[in-house]
C-alpha cells in the first residue's frame, strides 16, 4: 500500500474515512493505545472500556510493543519488541495486510506513536496517528462506544528494518560521525535536574533537547509546521543534518519524531534510539553531561 503523504491524521478526516457508505477494505482499522507514564495497564485497558472509538481495539503498550524489562536493564524501560510480539500484537487488534491502521490514545499521542513508529519499522506504510486523539474526536462531537469489542484477528505480516534503529552503540557512532541527537524528555530531566524515574541524572553528551510536550497545542494536537520549525530553531537544530532522537524509555522520542516528520521539517527520516535514557545509563562506563546543551 502507498505510504500516506502525512502520518497524522484530523478526527474530521477519520470519520469520513470510517463512513459506511466506503468500501470496507478502505476504511481504517482502529486501535486504542492509552498509555501514560507509571499509570498501570489495567488501568489504561479500564479508560479504553469507559469510552472509545466505534470497533476500535485496545492494544497494551507494554506488553504489546515492548519486550519485558531484562534484569540487567539492559535494553531500557521499554525494549524494543520482538517481530513475533509485535506482529501477534497487531494482529489480536484486527490489524489486516489489506486495510489501513490508525492509532490513537487520550490526547497527546505518546502510545500512539510508539505504536505508528514500531508499526512503520516493521514494514507496515499505510499506519497513522489520530491527531488529538480520542479527546479530539469527542471534541468534534463524534460517538464512542463503551466495553469490549469483538474484533477479528489481522493477518499483518511484518518485516522488519524500515526506520533506522539505534542501540547505544550505534548513537555514540552516531554522534562522532556529526550527527545531530535530540532528548525528547522534559528540559529539568534534560539538564539533570529532578530525576525521579532512572537512576542516573542528565543526558547524552552532545545532544540537544527538544521536549516533545513542547511540540503539541494545548488541545493536544501537534503544532502547525511553522510553529514547530521555530521550536527546532531555539533549540539549535539544522534540519539538514542527519538527526536520531530518544528520550526515557522510547515513547516520546517516537512521539517527537512523528511530529517532526509529519510537519516534513527534516531532511531525512529521523532515526530512533528505542532504549534511550534507561538503556544508556545501564552502563555505567557510558559518559553522562548534566546541566543545559
Amino acid at each position: 500500500m502507498p505510504s500516506p503523504s502525512r502520518p497524522l491524521v484530523s478526527a474530521a478526516d477519520l470519520a469520513a474515512e470510517l463512513s459506511p457508505d466506503r468500501p470496507e477494505a478502505s476504511r481504517p482499522v482502529l486501535v486504542d493505545v492509552r498509555w501514560s507514564l507509571g499509570t498501570p495497564p489495567e488501568r489504561n485497558r479500564a479508560e479504553y472500556l469507559e469510552g472509545h472509538l466505534p470497533g476500535a481495539a485496545f492494544l497494551d503498550l507494554d506488553s504489546g510493543l515492548a519486550d519485558p524489562v531484562a534484569p540487567d536493564r539492559r535494553g531500557g524501560r521499554h525494549p524494543m519488541p520482538s517481530l513475533e510480539r509485535v506482529q501477534d500484537a497487531l494482529r489480536a487488534a484486527g490489524v489486516r495486510r489489506d486495510r489501513p491502521v490508525v492509532f490513537y490514545d487520550a490526547r497527546i499521542s505518546a502510545g500512539a506513536a510508539r505504536a505508528w513508529w514500531v508499526a512503520r519499522y516493521h514494514g507496515l506504510t499505510d499506519v497513522r496517528v489520530l491527531d488529538g486523539g480520542l479527546h479530539a474526536w469527542t471534541e468534534a462531537g463524534l460517538p464512542v462506544e463503551t466495553g469490549e469489542v469483538d474484533v477479528a484477528p489481522g493477518d499483518v505480516g511484518l518485516t522488519p528494518g524500515d526506520r533506522q534503529l539505534l542501540d547505544a552503540d550505534g548513537l555514540a557512532a552516531w554522534l562522532e560521525r556529526g550527527g545531530q541527537v535530540l532528548d525528547a524528555r522534559p528540559a529539568n530531566r534534560f539538564r539533570g535536574e529532578d530525576e525521579t524515574i532512572d537512576p542516573v541524572a542528565g543526558h547524552v553528551p552532545g545532544a540537544r533537547n527538544l521536549p516533545s510536550l513542547s511540540l503539541l497545542a494545548e488541545d493536544g494536537t501537534f503544532l502547525p509546521a511553522d510553529a514547530l520549525s521555530a521550536l527546532l530553531t531555539e533549540a539549535g537544530v539544522d534540519p539538514a543534518t542527519p538527526t536520531a532522537l530518544y528520550c526515557g524509555s522510547g515513547v516520546t522520542a517516537a512521539h517527537a519524531a512523528l511530529a517532526l516528520e509529519s510537519a516534513g521539517l527534516l531532511a531525512t527520516e529521523p532515526a530512533v534510539y528505542v532504549g534511550s535514557w534507561s538503556d544508556w545509563v545501564s552502563d555505567p562506563s557510558r559518559p553522562v553531561a548534566t546541566g543545559p546543551a
